[in-house]
């Protein structure tokens, strides 16, 4: 039998509820979104260019927010010293170029992974907490992380909608 991406129970979107809950909720949100986009393909379907000229693919976008979330979450706010998911020196969009069907299953779960990593590095923080981004220089703090990953999974979600309708025809939320 051949493997397919898993279903997935998508979380509700949250309703009246405080700050940190709603930034939490619709993040949550979006990233369940995303796997869902995902729900039923083969790998080779995951990784099918499906909307041409774009090489974009469902599997680029779920290794590029196992990228995001580690490096927001974990090494730029939580500080940690991990290594990279993928060879960014050899390719800068290796997260996008380097999707491969054999990889497909490991690829999913590591996104899983690395959202689960990314809330336990954030537990217990205050939203008012800052970093310095290593780029920019300018000092963040952990309620903009959260509205980018918001912007960042809202924009890609756009994304799978396209390239998900154009592989099989499912369409929805």
């Amino acid at each position: 039998m051949t493997w397919t991406a898993p279903q997935i129970t998508r979380r509700d979107m949250p309703a009246a509820a405080g700050e940190r809950e709603m930034l939490q909720g619709w993040l949550d949100w979006h990233r369940d979104t995303l796997l869902a986009k995902c729900t039923g393909l083969t790998p080779e379907q995951l990784v099918e260019a499906s909307a041409p000229p774009s090489t974009l693919t469902l599997l680029g976008l779920v290794r590029h927010l196992a990228l995001v979330e580690r490096s927001w979450f974990r090494e730029r706010f939580a500080g940690e010293e991990i290594e990279d998911l993928y060879d960014l020196d050899r390719n800068i969009d290796a997260d996008f170029d380097d999707a491969d069907p054999a990889g497909a299953r490991t690829d999913l779960a590591t996104l899983r992974a690395e959202i689960e990593a990314a809330d336990a590095a954030v537990k217990g923080r205050g939203l008012d907490e800052t970093f310095v981004h290593e780029r920019t220089g300018k000092e963040l703090n952990l309620r903009w992380i959260y509205v980018h990953m918001i912007e960042e999974y809202a924009r890609h979600n756009g994304h799978a909608d396209l390239l998900r309708e154009r592989i099989d025809g499912a369409t929805g939320d």
